[in-house]
């Protein structure tokens, strides 16, 4: 395990603590004809070679620096303006698991899907995701009855804000739930109270007042349910 925590070291200094912000700006712009992409990997071949300092372990680091390698130049020729937020994630996910399959592969060749595909597993997996979008639309379906846009006027947020707010909130609450840290979930609903108060003081309107309260505490006790739903069902 030491050498997967070693591999995921070299990739965040490669790629977020040593590569200059003008690297990426230049990438961007000549894509594969860009010197930086290539000076790029090589840092990362050397970073492998001196955290590792192993070199018997040199096709562990081949391996994973040209998907480096290839990983990247897919992210460069298929990002546009829009999509570079998108790619961002998309290139740093296919990272993490080529990290962890070349690990399991030349490193630890015990390693088996089957065994990690527990009941407990999936039906924690289920629950996550249960409580993100599933949820979201639930919510959005249960105010549809009024007029929210109007409701909120002249109180704007940034776009999906509250969305990504309440998918954060309701997995935060199910994670203390199922950890039995309750006080926690107390303290989560508190702080999000102080948070709001200055807006709803602010507003003056019931109305709001009203949909905020209503929305925390489906949110909160949807979350709560599933983490007892989850809880009991293990």
């Amino acid at each position: 395990m030491i050498i997967l925590i070693k591999l995921f070291l070299a990739h965040l200094i490669g790629d977020f603590m040593i590569q200059p912000r003008r690297w990426v700006k230049e990438k961007d712009a000549k894509k594969l004809k860009s010197p930086k992409l290539y000076l790029h990997v090589a840092l990362h071949f050397v970073l492998l070679f001196v955290i590792l300092w192993d070199f018997s372990l040199w096709p562990l680091i081949v391996t994973i620096g040209i998907s480096h390698l290839i990983i990247d130049a897919i992210k460069l020729i298929s990002q546009r303006k829009k999509t570079k937020r998108m790619w961002f994630f998309i290139d740093q996910f296919l990272h993490l698991i080529t990290i962890i399959i070349a690990y399991y592969f030349f490193i630890d060749s015990s390693f088996l899907v089957e065994n990690y595909i527990t009941e407990q597993n999936l039906l924690l997996l289920t629950c996550l995701l249960f409580l993100t979008q599933p949820v979201s639309i639930i919510m959005q379906t249960i105010f549809s009855k009024w007029n929210i846009s109007k409701l909120t006027e002249g109180n704007e947020s940034l776009k999906d804000a509250g969305k990504y707010i309440g998918i954060l909130e309701r997995v935060l609450v199910f994670t203390f739930v199922i950890l039995d840290h309750w006080e926690a979930v107390g303290f989560l609903i508190t702080a999000k109270s102080v948070f709001r108060f200055g807006d709803l003081k602010e507003s003056k309107q019931r109305k709001l007042t009203e949909y905020v309260l209503i929305g925390t505490l489906i949110s909160f006790g949807i979350a709560i349910l599933v983490g007892l739903i989850f809880k009991f069902s293990i």
